[in-house]
C-alpha cells in the first residue's frame, strides 16, 4: 500500500448566497506546498480550483466534481484576516477564537491524533458532535482517507464575490458539501489537520519540493 500525508488547514465557509467554499492550505505534502479550493453553488454545482495539473489530478481522483479549473490560487494573510483569489473567486474571512472542540483536539497527543486507527475510532463520535463530518472513510479510486484534526478556530466574518456575484455574509456550511464521504463542519471554521490517503496499489509519489 502507498500512503500520502498532507499537513495543513481546511477552512469551511458558508455564505448567504448559498455558495459554500472549502479551502485547503497545505504546507507539507508529496506535492510540496500549495493551496486549493473546492466550492459548491446553491444549485449543487461542484468545482475544484487547483494550482497545477498534478495537484488537480490527485484531488480529482479522490473527490467528485462537476468542473475542474487549473488556476493560480493566491492566499494572503494579514493578522486574523485571510484573502484568497482564484480565477473568478475572491473571498476574505476573519479567524476568531479557538472553539471548545479545538481545545479538546489540542489535548490529544499529536502522534495519536494523526494516526489512521484513531481517526477510525472517533469517526462515530465526530458524526454526532459535528453534523456532516467524518474522520475516516472510503474515497474514489479505492483510496481510504483519514482526517487527523489538531485544532479548530471559528470564523467570525466572510465576504467576497464569485462569478461576478456577491457572496453575501457568513452563514453555516449548509446544505453540506458533497465532494466526498464527509463534509466541512456546519459551523464555519478553520481546522488544523493531517490528512492521510492510503491506496492499495503502490504508485510512484512525487518528491516533496
Amino acid at each position: 500500500m502507498s500512503r500520502a500525508r498532507f499537513h495543513g488547514t481546511i477552512t469551511g465557509i458558508g455564505t448567504t448566497s448559498g455558495v459554500r467554499v472549502v479551502v485547503g492550505q497545505w504546507r507539507d505534502t508529496p506535492y510540496g506546498s500549495f493551496d486549493d479550493v473546492m466550492l459548491q453553488t446553491s444549485e449543487g454545482h461542484r468545482r475544484l480550483l487547483a494550482p497545477t495539473a498534478q495537484v488537480a489530478e490527485f484531488i480529482e481522483q479522490t473527490y467528485e466534481f462537476d468542473e475542474v479549473s487549473i488556476t493560480p490560487v493566491t492566499v494572503v494573510t494579514d493578522g486574523e484576516t485571510v484573502r484568497l483569489t482564484a480565477d473568478d473567486l475572491s473571498i476574505a474571512w476573519t479567524v476568531g477564537r479557538r472553539t471548545a472542540i479545538g481545545r479538546l483536539l489540542r489535548a490529544v497527543p499529536a502522534r495519536l491524533a494523526t494516526a489512521p486507527a484513531w481517526s477510525r475510532l472517533i469517526d462515530p463520535v465526530a458524526r454526532v458532535v459535528m453534523r456532516g463530518v467524518r474522520t475516516a472513510g472510503t474515497a474514489r479510486a479505492g483510496r481510504r482517507e483519514f482526517y487527523g484534526a489538531r485544532d479548530m478556530h471559528e470564523l467570525v466574518r466572510a465576504s467576497g464575490e464569485y462569478a461576478g456575484r456577491d457572496l453575501g455574509d457568513l452563514a453555516p456550511v449548509s446544505p453540506a458539501v458533497s465532494f466526498g464521504f464527509g463534509s466541512a463542519p456546519a459551523r464555519p471554521a478553520v481546522t488544523t489537520i493531517v490528512t492521510t490517503v492510503i491506496e492499495r496499489s503502490a504508485q510512484p509519489q512525487p518528491q516533496a519540493q
